[in-house]
């Protein structure tokens, strides 16, 4: 089975030491393309550098919500600089997250718009993080206010992006309706290891409903690890166990969902190189 992770965190501190052989494991169980997001200059810039040393890893820089609070208006400009490397293929991760609330909602609410307005401006699409608290949607019911308002299936965004997903939702976690909306302004949906937490069942209705061609599946290693995987830290090898439930949800072959998702992989990703 061909197999993409659109969202892995290589250079977490747990990966500190064997990130290649990590890497490597992971194209030997089919992994052909990965994500490598940035949660904070430090982290962005780290994912530059693991991208340069491999031809099939791309980069994605940004804030997390976690850390908006702390940002200062230097680090702006330099996120601004590494968005343009030929590397980078995204914007993020940022979004919202009100289930811990590190940084305050306005705080976050404005590194949302920076990085909006960011992606408009280089033609690379935002990939965005959206947590709200147990039993609660008010992150969701933000977030799809702020994209609205931003605009993402309007003209300014067909522009730069004619033919792909403006933003990816990493780790969908929501209502159904919630995807329904994202899914109308023309994003992209990522499901994770978190499909099989007992709280997220609406997600596989939403892996039944997104089109064939805005579907990827990721690990968010080290984090979010699916039945099997190693519990304190998650690889990009076990994507496969995600992909395989996506499969099954969705009453395809294995391997036709693969060929599809390395096709919108490139297409999302890879024609902002």
């Amino acid at each position: 089975m061909r197999l993409v992770d659109s969202h892995a965190h290589l250079q977490a501190e747990r990966f500190a030491g064997d990130a290649n052989a990590v890497l490597v494991e992971a194209r030997a169980h089919g992994v052909e393309r990965l994500l490598n997001p940035g949660w904070d200059l430090a982290s962005s810039e780290a994912a530059i550098a693991l991208a340069r040393e491999h031809d099939w890893v791309d980069a994605a820089v940004g804030i997390h919500p976690h850390a908006a609070g702390s940002v200062v208006e230097g680090t702006w400009a330099r996120m601004a600089e590494l968005a343009r490397d030929p590397v980078v293929v995204a914007v993020g991760e940022t979004g919202l997250d009100y289930d811990r609330l590190f940084s305050s909602r306005e705080a976050q609410l404005a590194g949302l718009r920076r990085h909006i307005e960011l992606a408009l401006e280089v033609g690379k699409p935002l990939v965005l993080h959206c947590r709200s608290g147990r039993g609660e949607r008010n992150a969701q019911d933000d977030l799809i206010v702020e994209l609205r308002r931003a605009g993402l299936d309007g003209r300014p965004w067909r522009e730069p992006f004619p033919d792909r997903p403006p933003a990816v939702l990493h780790s969908f976690s929501g209502p159904v309706d919630y995807a329904a909306a994202s899914l109308e302004l023309g994003l992209a949906v990522s499901i994770s290891g978190l499909c099989f937490r007992k709280q997220e069942e609406p997600t596989a209705e939403v892996a039944r409903l997104v089109p064939e061609d805005r579907l990827l599946v990721e690990t968010d290693s080290p984090y979010l690890p699916p039945p099997g995987a190693n519990r304190n830290r998650n690889e990009p090898r076990w994507v496969e166990v995600t992909a395989l439930w996506v499969a099954e949800r969705r009453e395809i072959h294995p391997d036709a969902l693969g060929e599809q998702l390395v096709t919108n992989y490139e297409r999302i990703f890879r024609s902002s190189r």
